[in-house]
């Protein structure tokens, strides 16, 4: 097996992550050139095309591998560097981009119960890159090597990895009460359900005809969206009356509580159940990932079912 020249690694990863070589080359302190140069070798080393010159610039499959490689190695020198701090721990140390743990986590996750999960690891010095995408999604950037874990919907193992049940995320559909009572008085129905314009987060979410079908007792829904890209703008969207929405009940509790938000389906929840991937590696500090988003989610999620856990 080849050994393969960490700068080039980091090279590699830079171009994908930075999602060209001029940035790249920002990032890494060094010319184009020299990017360009470290790229080829790394081609000519494993004797295959490593990134695709195209727009966006993507990564081949060699190159997904080498890049699982690099994230690897990050790994490797946040566990040693940990275990410095550990020895010494009056020395403090800011993580360069090299020394960034990458995971993927769906934006609701985000937006409730995760970031309090992850914050004692941050305030410790962890340097992260927490990466959003919807929860259908954000395995795809384990599968690339992209991250080193991702919380996700999706139940089955990776080669390599290893899955953590977390519990599942209650939705509920909710409205401005003024819309509620001008366009669905009666709440959410069969009925009614086509006529209403309903807020996504993006293209990819199904969430929305997923609740009003299993709500509704059909198959298929064809509903009107319009697509805000945050929980938050889900969130501000709804209170300013511009439809229906299906969010977190975590998300939407303080609200439902005050009035400022009605739920359309008191009765009816979806849940969501999300897992943790991580690559299966004897890590310290994925070791710490993954018991920091254990530890949260038994405190605020649900069984998979949607009923409270017994054990919390």
């Amino acid at each position: 097996m080849s050994t393969f020249d960490p700068a080039a690694l980091e090279c590699l990863a830079a171009i994908v992550e930075e999602g060209g070589f001029e940035r790249a080359a920002v990032r890494l302190s060094i010319t184009q050139s020299a990017v360009s140069q470290r790229l080829r070798a790394l081609e000519e080393q494993v004797g295959t095309v490593l990134i695709v010159r195209s727009r966006p610039l993507k990564a081949t499959t060699a190159g997904h591998l080498l890049l699982k490689h690099a994230m690897q190695m990050r790994l490797l020198r946040a566990d040693l560097e940990r275990e410095f701090k550990d020895l010494a721990p009056g020395v403090a140390s800011a993580a360069g981009e090299d020394e960034r743990i990458s995971i993927a986590v769906n934006a609701d996750s985000i937006a409730t119960w995760a970031l309090p999960a992850l914050s004692p690891l941050a305030c410790q010095g962890l340097g992260l890159e927490i990466i959003t995408d919807d929860q259908d999604f954000t395995f795809e950037w384990l599968r690339e090597g992209r991250v080193l874990g991702c919380v996700t919907t999706l139940r089955a193992a990776l080669r390599s990895c290893k899955v953590e049940p977390l519990g599942a995320m209650r939705y509920v559909a909710v409205a401005n009460p003024e819309f509620a009572a001008r366009r669905c008085p009666q709440g959410l129905s069969p009925h009614n359900f086509s006529q209403l314009p309903f807020i996504a987060f993006n293209r990819k979410d199904d969430l929305q005809s997923e609740f009003v079908a299993s709500a509704c007792g059909l198959k298929h829904v064809t509903l009107s969206q319009m697509y805000v890209p945050s929980s938050e703008g889900q969130v501000r969207a709804v209170l300013a009356g511009w439809g229906v929405s299906v969010l977190p009940e975590l998300k939407v509790r303080a609200h439902l509580q005050a009035g400022t938000l009605v739920a359309l389906m008191p009765d009816h929840f979806l849940p969501v159940a999300l897992y943790w991937h991580c690559w299966n590696l004897n890590s310290v500090l994925l070791d710490a990932l993954t018991t920091a988003l254990k530890t949260a989610a038994a405190q605020v999620l649900v069984g998979n079912d949607g009923t409270e856990k017994t054990n919390q």
